[in-house]
């Protein structure tokens, strides 16, 4: 009867613990940049306006720059960073 009774002791035990397992992933954040956008290329202040908003981080994946040329202009004056 003492074994019945520690049986049913863990199973409650177990099935408490086993209903506190319940979590609420946060979704809210952005998808990760992978590419830089084809809007970023239109100008040179389009380009400027999507480096500054990319977040500096040492565990993100890189962002690939292979197939983009930063545009130039010849008549807007040059932009400070």
């Amino acid at each position: 009867m003492k074994k019945i009774h520690h049986m049913a002791a863990a199973l409650l035990a177990a099935s408490l613990l086993a209903a506190c397992g319940d979590s609420v992933t946060d979704d809210s954040s952005p998808p990760p940049i992978t590419e830089v956008p084809a809007s970023a290329g239109d100008s040179p202040t389009a380009y400027v306006q999507f480096t500054g908003s990319l977040v500096s981080s040492e565990i993100a994946t890189p962002l690939g720059l292979n197939n983009v040329t930063a545009p130039t202009s010849e008549t807007e004056t040059p932009i400070t960073f």
